[in-house]
């Protein structure tokens, strides 16, 4: 098995955010930053193992007798748990795979967004769920009191959802990009196990990424040409001069607000940040893999998950991907994964190759491809 420096829980909001507002925002919303930014950096706490077990015990129990599922529904197994507004995980049994929508429509999304991603690696990439072994999918709703994140809790195996704090951020189930983006943490945890830091850090923040757009593009069956790839659309409030947390077209560009700060990623290594904080930048400097597979995927045009995302997922379970993976590794394994698919003269190694030259990780400039490899 793979070794790496992992953590046991990956938020989508970038610490930089949150302290912007600490430093910027009034004294009621320093403190809901703070709170929120405490509960990051306390990555080892994790609830007690026998509470997923009792749920899990009452999962089984209490069986569903609706017969009437659709196809989706009889392959993935899903639970949708509230934690009414504690930090006790996972909480309690309010969706079951296979039941009715509920008034509650936090519940909804979550339940939703976990069919979507499951149908999207299964149909497009013949995964089954997480673990590739049909993984019950959980999701974990209503995560204490304001809470401005979503994360993947990788001892629970579960997606957990703060409501936000109705001042700068809406609930977290809100954007379906978010619930993709977190289940593939456990996707990558399961395959190539990438450090949680510098480089390998923010390829496992960019993959996230990638196929938390994919699941977003693949319920509006949208193309490449028409798909926004913003993740976490939908969250800012109407207060927040800005449209998501991040933009894969245009890094950098996905917010400009007094109290939030503006966007900081790079789209190309020119800019690439050299910095201890947020585990070596792994939230900043995503934005120049995100950038590579956007360029990728405009290049070829259509589905974005048929060619581009395939070449990615190819990658992303490629035996050779290391956990201390650099970008220019990485980008080395799509190229021989596209030359794999569609040929050595194609095409797709065309695009491949170019969209990593155009943000600077191969080419002459590869100055930087071991550099922000900080340690926690």
């Amino acid at each position: 098995m793979k070794r790496s420096t992992r953590h046991s829980r990956y938020g989508i909001v970038p610490p930089y955010i949150l302290s912007s507002i600490a430093n910027h925002g009034t004294a009621e919303q320093r403190v809901r930053a703070l709170k929120t930014l405490q509960h990051q950096q306390q990555q080892h706490i994790h609830p007690a193992p026998d509470t997923y077990k009792q749920a899990e015990t009452h999962a089984k129990a209490d069986k569903s007798d609706k017969e009437d599922h659709t196809i989706l529904a009889r392959q993935a197994k899903r639970t949708i748990y509230d934690v009414q507004y504690t930090s006790r995980l996972p909480g309690k049994i309010v969706r079951k795979e296979g039941q009715d929508s509920n008034s509650d429509i936090a519940v909804n999304e979550a339940y939703g967004g976990l069919g979507w991603a499951f149908k999207l690696y299964k149909q497009k990439f013949n995964r089954n769920s997480i673990d590739n072994k049909g993984l019950a999918l959980k999701a974990s709703i209503h995560y204490n009191q304001d809470y401005d994140n979503a994360f993947w809790d990788d001892v629970g195996k579960c997606v957990v959802f703060g409501d936000g704090d109705g001042d700068y951020f809406n609930r977290f189930t809100i954007a379906l990009e978010v619930i993709g983006h977190e289940l593939t943490h456990g996707v990558t945890g399961n395959e190539a196990n990438l450090d949680y830091n510098g480089q390998p850090g923010a390829l496992n923040e960019s993959i996230s990424d990638v196929f938390g757009s994919l699941v977003k593009q693949f319920s509006l069956n949208q193309s490449s040409e028409e798909a926004d790839w913003l993740i976490g659309k939908g969250l800012f409030t109407s207060k927040v001069q800005g449209e998501a947390l991040r933009s894969m077209k245009a890094p950098g560009t996905a917010y400009d607000d007094p109290v939030l700060g503006k966007d900081p990623q790079p789209a190309t290594m020119d800019d690439y940040v050299d910095t201890t904080d947020d585990n070596g930048g792994v939230h900043i400097n995503s934005g120049i893999p995100n950038h590579a597979f956007y360029l990728v995927a405009s290049t070829l045009g259509g589905y974005a998950w048929e060619k581009a995302g395939l070449i990615w997922y190819k990658t992303l379970t490629d035996p050779d991907l290391e956990t201390s993976a650099n970008f220019s590794d990485f980008a080395q394994l799509t190229i021989k994964q596209a030359e794999a698919l569609y040929g050595a003269k194609s095409l797709e190694k065309q695009a491949v190759r170019q969209a990593w030259e155009t943000v600077k990780v191969l080419g002459a400039t590869t100055t930087h491809s071991h550099e922000g490899q900080a340690a926690d």
